[in-house]
């Protein structure tokens, strides 16, 4: 019998991995089953265009029975139905091709998204505010999600990956730490979401020029205990992590999913040989001339997919988007100057970064915990997108053993 048996809606993995996160989103309620399913049916195999248009199409029907339910007085179905279709809105950016095109359908996600943040917070029962946090001449916007209660509590810092959308923060973090006790914060750090989009930040490597300022801004709510911090790092976010709190000792506890040593490593493992060694070379010209030959015969929507992941580095060239990942690894001197115990997970089939969870275990000298997902319990793959509940009953499990509720101690942090 085989360990990778799923049902495959689409050839193109891209495609079909977006309607895994999807689908998975469903448990914490950023998606319906039969939207997602219904939408998908409209979408050929490896067509960008279509994947933008149908995914816009649910999220503005979405949208318009969420604007119906509001303008009623149904606030909880109102606020339900914004997070579907800020989620959706987020879906179809996956494919957009154009910065133009990009921003407009992101805009909607957070116009979506800050409607269901101010009605969920109406409502009572969960607090979802807008911050905004110092960073060099300029703030970063984030959000501090909380529940009703008073006292400082355990706080959880969540760091999104490379494309994440802000229902990220709800769907892979939020909803598991608020039902624990836990008061949670998220930014939109360089080259994520606003950031990037309203602010033109790029990507940087080094997380700690954002994770310190902002345990500075939060350590004097009412609502954090700054002496229990802990980090929640998704998808790239597995770099920004401990690249950060290798500088960053403050911490109590830090989580990644999954251990990333080498960002680069998820692009240059698809090029071809000779173009590697024209890489390395240092031949910009011949880099981008081959690239931009390679693109115009490529399949599958390969020219959108890199728009897209050159987008947030602030590049305009293939050879300047690879370069410029280089510089996004862990030195030996930083994975040794980590201090507070550090779960990383290690999911089978892992796509973008496979074996670097392990790596980054067997290299650190901190308190390690490496929990393994697997596809006999359907949790595989890159960021287990189709076992959440699993996926946050571990995770929360140890964070409730590292950082207990009540207390207090930094955990191994000096």
């Amino acid at each position: 019998m085989s360990t990778n048996a799923r049902h495959t809606f689409f050839s193109d993995d891209g495609f079909q991995y977006g309607v895994e996160c999807t689908l998975g989103a469903v448990l914490h309620g950023a998606a319906d089953v039969g939207e997602v399913l219904a939408t998908i049916a409209r979408i050929p195999d490896g067509k960008p265009e279509a994947w933008v248009a149908e995914w816009t199409a649910t999220a503005d029907r979405v949208a318009d029975e969420a604007r119906t339910a509001e303008t009623a007085g149904h606030l909880r179905s109102a606020a339900a139905r914004w997070l579907r279709a800020s989620n959706y809105y987020a879906r179809a950016t996956d494919s957009a091709d154009t910065t133009e095109a990009f921003t407009g359908v992101w805009e909607h996600h957070r116009d979506a998204w800050d409607r269901f943040a101010e009605l969920t917070t109406r409502i009572g029962e969960t607090t979802i505010e807008p911050i905004t946090v110092p960073y060099e001449d300029t703030t970063l916007p984030g959000y501090v999600f909380g529940t009703p209660g008073s006292g400082p509590r355990r706080t959880l810092i969540f760091v999104n990956g490379s494309d994440g959308s802000v229902v990220s923060a709800w769907t892979d973090c939020a909803v598991d730490a608020l039902r624990r006790g836990w008061t949670v914060v998220t930014v939109d750090g360089p080259g994520q979401n606003a950031a990037l989009v309203r602010q033109g930040i790029p990507f940087r490597p080094d997380w700690e020029v954002v994770l310190t300022p902002l345990i500075d801004h939060v350590s004097a709510r009412p609502d954090v205990d700054p002496d229990r911090v802990a980090v929640l790092g998704l998808s790239q976010g597995g770099f920004w992590v401990p690249r950060a709190i290798a500088h960053e000792h403050r911490v109590a506890a830090a989580v990644v999913d999954p251990g990333v040593m080498d960002v680069s490593t998820a692009m240059t493992s698809n090029l071809p040989g000779f173009l590697r060694k024209v890489l390395d070379a240092g031949d910009q010209v011949k880099f981008d001339k081959e690239m931009s030959w390679g693109l115009r015969f490529s399949r599958g929507g390969l020219a959108t997919m890199l728009a897209w992941r050159m987008r947030p580095y602030g590049v305009t060239s293939p050879y300047e988007f690879f370069t410029a990942a280089r510089a996004y690894r862990l030195t030996p001197e930083e994975m040794a100057a980590i201090r507070c115990p550090v779960l990383i997970t290690d999911p089978e089939h892992e796509q973008f970064w496979p074996g670097q969870s392990a790596r980054l275990a067997e290299a650190l000298t901190c308190p390690v915990t490496r929990m393994s997902f697997t596809a006999v319990e359907g949790a595989d793959r890159h960021c287990e997108p189709l076992a959440p509940a699993l996926r946050g009953e571990r995770i929360f499990d140890w964070l409730d053993e590292t950082v207990p509720d009540g207390g207090s101690g930094r955990g191994g942090a000096a």
